[in-house]
């Protein structure tokens, strides 16, 4: 065991301490163990699993502070893993000299505009857990190649850009489980570049990601120039402030017209709120929408644009009332196909304007299909479609329980849509209980019948 007082004065929070924790590294036996007290460095502690073998960092029970005061990762942990998860893929070396490195038990605590907390290179089955890191450019820093790695238990705390960052890195098998990561600039968890598949995000505290002007997200994935499949959102609370070009959670894919290089996902038991969009889909195909609590999107809650096969399924679109004035809440499709809205509930949805938009909005989509939605009192209506083939609107409850009422249809196509089905939904009479008001669609292109609106006067 290597404990760093050992091998110098170390701890006081005053002088360089670099040379120490190294040469603690360098000679000590594996394990890095830090005492309690402030531990200033100014350059990167690199653990070189090639170099030292098995290695471990541990602090005692969270009273070892480290002040980042140079530019670069805190602590740089580097392997030589070329393979993938495949057990047969993985060399001897790795096995016998550099998997499992440990991380737990300590703060890092950023003092120069380019620190940053952990960076993870080439290894093979790190974990951190029971770590802080705060005030650094960035928390956590994934780079080239990693494989099976897990996070948690920790705080990624008011970090200037980023909480956790996969930047073009080749990773798969992820774990980021029970953390608390809040307050960074930019992103909690963002994803560029890279490929990365199977990636878990369950049961953490995301929030207040949003102090970004150039845009921001508490969970943002951006493989514009990458790939990223099989990846589960579930359980977690993601939460914000409405912020400019600001998202909860952010998925934008490669453009493709099939939208494949962005997928496979899961979204599945979230409280997810208080953005300008509260969850924002670009080039994504195979992604479920389930069983979440949406509220309170300053524009919208979902906006999908030239995504393909995508479920929004038995969700809950709210907002605060006579709070939240400002928000607008919906659901908007543009440039979409073969997706599914479903078992919806959404209250006071205020998307939309005189011209267009509504609760439930698709523009220039093919192949939808909206069915057993409650859309209760809509400000402007409650499905609008505007040149959308082949779609269908049935089975949906669509009312304005107001007086006066302020619906200004329950459905609206325009006059572009063409073979669409509008059927056995249940919608309001009066004035705003035209199916089609102010649409001059061809009867012979959309099939519209057995709509009841025999609603006078609700209670």
């Amino acid at each position: 065991m290597s404990i760093v007082k050992h091998f110098g004065e170390a701890g006081g929070g005053v002088a360089d301490d670099s040379d120490t924790i190294q040469h603690a590294i360098d000679e000590g036996d594996g394990v890095l163990e830090f005492s309690k007290g402030t531990y200033r460095i100014t350059r990167p502690i690199v653990l070189d699993l090639t170099r030292h073998g098995y290695m471990g960092i541990r602090g005692a029970d969270g009273t070892a502070r480290i002040v980042m005061a140079g530019p670069g990762p805190a602590y740089h942990v580097m392997g030589d893993h070329q393979g993938t998860a495949a057990p047969k893929t993985v060399k001897d070396h790795t096995w016998n000299d550099e998997r499992f490195p440990i991380i737990s038990g300590i703060e890092i605590v950023g003092a120069h505009p380019e620190a940053e907390g952990i960076r993870l290179e080439r290894t093979m089955q790190c974990v951190i857990t029971n770590v802080l890191v705060r005030r650094c450019r960035c928390g956590i820093h994934l780079v080239e190649r990693n494989r099976n790695f897990i996070l948690s238990g920790s705080h990624l705390y008011e970090n200037r850009q980023v909480g956790i960052h996969f930047d073009r890195v080749n990773l798969h098998q992820v774990n980021i489980i029970g953390n608390h990561i809040s307050y960074n600039a930019r992103a909690g968890i963002l994803i560029t570049g890279g490929e990365v598949r199977n990636l878990q995000i369950t049961g953490n505290d995301i929030e207040y990601n949003d102090d970004d002007p150039e845009g921001s997200a508490d969970i943002w994935i951006d493989t514009t120039r990458g790939t990223m499949r099989e990846l589960t959102i579930s359980g977690n609370t993601i939460q914000a402030v409405p912020s400019p070009r600001g998202a909860n959670v952010r998925i934008v894919g490669m453009p493709s017209e099939t939208a494949d290089k962005s997928g496979l996902i899961a979204i599945a038991g979230n409280l997810i709120g208080s953005q300008t969009v509260n969850i924002d889909l670009e080039h994504t195909r195979g992604l479920t929408i389930t069983g979440n609590s949406i509220y309170s999107a300053a524009e919208l809650s979902i906006h999908a644009r030239k995504c393909r096969t995508i479920v929004v399924s038995s969700n809950s679109i709210d907002h605060n009332p006579g709070i939240e004035e400002r928000m607008k809440d919906g659901i908007r499709f543009d440039d979409c196909a073969g997706c599914c809205v479903n078992g919806m509930v959404m209250e006071d949805c205020r998307y939309g304007d005189e011209a267009g938009g509504g609760a439930i909005t698709m523009v220039h989509c093919r192949d939808m299909a909206v069915s057993s939605c409650q859309v209760l009192d809509p400000a402007v209506r409650g499905c609008y479609l505007e040149n959308c083939r082949r779609c269908r609107i049935s089975d949906n409850t669509i009312l304005d329980r107001r007086d006066p009422q302020r619906m200004k249809a329950a459905v609206q196509l325009d006059a572009q849509c063409a073979h669409n089905l509008v059927r056995h939904n249940l919608l309001q009479a009066g004035t705003a209980g035209a199916i089609l008001p102010e649409s001059a669609a061809d009867a012979d292109a959309n099939t519209i019948l057995q709509n009841p609106a025999h609603l006078e006067g609700l209670p």
